[in-house]
């Protein structure tokens, strides 16, 4: 870098992207992706209600000094 250049730098321009045509087995694929992270989404949830460690507060330090 010399003296006279400052400032950001200008990124570079990134090639368009082509739209793909998807298929049956694509749109498939992506729907059965998606019902999983629901499901995951949902199973996190229940687990995150039970015992202490899901309200929070993990674990309480004494006022003692």
């Amino acid at each position: 870098m010399s003296g006279r250049q400052g400032g950001k730098l200008k990124p570079l321009k990134s090639a368009k992207k082509e739209t793909k045509d998807l298929d049956e087995a694509d749109l498939e694929f992506k729907k059965k992706q998606q019902e999983e992270a629901k499901k995951l989404k949902e199973a996190a949830t229940k687990a995150g209600q039970k015992g202490p460690m899901g309200s929070g507060t993990g674990i309480k330090k004494s006022g003692k000094k």
